[in-house]
């Protein structure tokens, strides 16, 4: 006999809401805090579990962009404040959880029920899919093309230095 919801961890659970969330809704780029709190109930995944423990996850413990206070997991990430999708590949992820052994970016076919297994299956495809495109918007953001521009401007002398001449040259 298989995993049973019940025998599912938080984390786990909340992955699978947002993807069905995100089945569901194919053109919406991600969800509320409350939408997947309400798609946990919906689906009955959310049997059993702590409100506070879920929020815990939904603000920290699952958010790949966010420093980690305990688990280093990846399976959500923020688009903007309060705003959640599935982890992808190409996305960033916070320094801190990239140390230490892989982080989990989705459930393990194990340890999930066989009736949530094609979730598994259709985050593969589109995650490939969906990545392929993040890291071509990261390239073209105007943002992220200015990391490293002007550092020609203290390449000779320390940082301290360069700010101690330029408050001098204003007196």
């Amino acid at each position: 006999m298989g995993v049973t919801t019940l025998e599912l961890r938080l984390a786990d659970r909340i992955w699978l809401a947002v993807a069905l969330l995100h089945q569901l809704h194919p053109n919406a780029a991600a969800f509320s805090k409350t939408e997947i709190r309400q798609e946990l109930d919906k689906s009955e995944l959310g049997i059993g579990t702590n409100p506070a423990s879920v929020n815990a996850h939904l603000k920290q413990h699952l958010v790949a962009n966010v420093p980690p206070s305990t688990g280093k997991y990846t399976m959500l990430f923020e688009t903007r404040v309060g705003f959640l999708r599935l982890y992808r590949q190409g996305d960033l992820i916070d320094p801190q959880r990239r140390s230490g052994r892989g982080s989990k970016y989705m459930p393990r076919r194990e340890e999930v029920p066989s009736q949530y297994h094609h979730l598994l299956d259709w985050y593969e495809e589109w995650s490939r899919r969906q990545g392929a495109s993040s890291v071509a918007d990261w390239e073209l953001d105007p943002l992220m093309q200015l990391i490293g521009s002007g550092k020609h401007i203290w390449a000779d002398e320390h940082a301290d230095e360069y700010v101690e001449n330029l408050r001098r040259e204003d007196i």
